[in-house]
C-alpha cells in the first residue's frame, strides 16, 4: 500500500517533544497542506471534550501521536500515577475522537519499555506481553501498550488505518537535559560537560555500567515513522531501530571524547541498572525499504553541539 502526505493536513501531536520537532522538520519534506500543531493550553489532551473539540476544528487527514509524558529511571519511579494516567488519558483520547472525526490514518508512537524485562534478544514484535515488565518503568510501559493495543483494537471493530511503531531510546536537538527526568545521553552530556568546565576530576554514571542499550537518532527516528506512514498498514505495531547496541560504560567513554572531558568514570552502585539488555529486531522496518542513516559517533557530536547552543535554555529550572 502506498498513503501520500503530500497535499494532506497532517497533525504532529507533541509538536514541541523531541520526536515531534523532528517529524515536523522531517514532514517539510512531503509536501503537506499544513502541517498541524496545537499547544497543551489551546487544547489538553487529557481532556476528553477538549481533545474532540480541538479535532473538530482541525480536520486534519493523518495523524502521528508522539505526545507523552516523558521522563528516565528516576522519574518514572518517583511519579508513577502521572506517567500511567497521563499517557493513558492521551493515547485514549486522541485515538477514540480520530476515528470519530475520520481520520484517514493515525500513527501511536511507543517506546521499547513495552517490552519483557527478560526477552531474548534482539527483541521481536512478538515478544509483547509474553513476560513481565522492567519495574522502574512499567507504568509508562502499560500505558503504551495500551495505546498500541488501542490502535488494534479501532482496526479490528472499525477498519480504521491506525498503527503503531516502537521506537528504541531516543536522543537529539531538543532532548531533556534535566539530571532529575532526563534520559541517558543528554544526562552524560551535561554531567560531562559539567565535569569538564569545573575541571572536576571525575564524573559519576548509575549503576555498573555493564547493561547494554541501543540508540536512535530522533531525526532517523521522524523519517522512518514518516516512512511507516506511507507504507505500513498492519495489524502488529513496528520496531524502529538502529540495529546495534552498545555497554553504557562504552558509551559514557564515546560522550566523554565528544565533549572533551578526561577524567576519571566512577559508578555509583547504590543506582539501578535496569534491564540488562534492550536491542530491538528491525528486520520489519527494514523489509520495508528503511534503514538508519545517522551512526552514533556523528548523532553525539549533534546532540552535544545543539546542548551548547541552548544551554542557558536546558539549564534553567534545574
Amino acid at each position: 500500500m502506498s498513503y501520500e502526505l503530500g497535499k494532506k493536513r497532517v497533525w504532529v501531536a507533541g509538536h514541541r517533544g523531541m520526536v515531534g520537532a523532528a517529524l515536523a522538520r522531517r514532514l517539510e519534506q512531503e509536501n503537506p497542506a499544513e502541517i498541524l500543531t496545537v499547544t497543551r493550553q489551546e487544547a489538553d489532551l487529557t481532556d476528553q471534550t477538549a481533545t474532540r473539540r480541538w479535532l473538530e476544528q482541525a480536520r486534519p487527514e493523518a495523524i502521528f501521536v508522539s505526545a507523552a509524558k516523558v521522563g528516565g529511571i528516576l522519574a518514572n519511579d518517583a511519579y508513577p500515577a502521572d506517567f500511567l494516567y497521563q499517557n493513558l488519558m492521551i493515547a485514549s483520547n486522541v485515538i477514540h475522537a480520530a476515528f470519530q472525526v475520520g481520520v484517514e490514518k493515525l500513527l501511536f508512537l511507543g517506546s521499547s519499555c513495552i517490552y519483557p524485562k527478560f526477552a531474548d534478544q534482539p527483541i521481536c514484535e512478538g515478544a509483547l506481553l509474553t513476560g513481565a515488565l522492567e519495574p522502574t518503568n512499567e507504568w509508562y510501559a502499560i500505558a503504551k501498550i495500551a495505546g498500541v493495543k488501542l490502535c488494534q483494537a479501532y482496526r479490528k471493530q472499525h477498519g480504521a488505518d491506525f498503527i503503531a511503531a516502537m521506537p528504541t531510546n531516543l536522543y537529539g536537538p531538543g532532548d531533556n537535559y534535566d539530571l532529575k527526568s532526563s534520559h541517558v545521553i543528554p544526562a552524560l552530556i551535561r554531567k560531562a560537560h559539567e565535569a569538564r568546565q569545573a575541571s572536576t576530576p571525575s564524573m559519576e554514571i548509575w549503576g555498573t555500567g555493564k547493561p547494554r542499550r541501543e540508540f536512535l537518532h530522533a531525526d532517523d527516528c521522524a523519517d522512518a515513522l514518516v516512512h511507516l506512514m506511507k507504507t505500513y498498514s498492519g495489524h502488529e505495531h513496528v520496531n524502529v531501530g538502529s540495529g546495534e547496541d552498545i555497554p553504557i560504560k562504552t558509551l559514557a567513554h564515546k560522550i566523554m571524547n565528544v565533549v572533551g572531558y578526561d577524567g576519571e568514570l566512577v559508578h555509583d552502585l547504590s543506582k539501578p541498572d535496569g534491564v540488562p539488555r534492550k536491542l530491538m529486531n528491525t528486520e520489519k522496518i527494514r523489509a520495508l525499504g528503511w534503514s538508519p542513516s545517522i551512526n552514533l559517533e556523528t548523532g553525539l557530536e549533534d546532540a552535544f553541539n545543539w546542548y551548547l547552543d541552548h544551554i542557558n535554555t536546558v539549564r534553567g529550572g534545574t
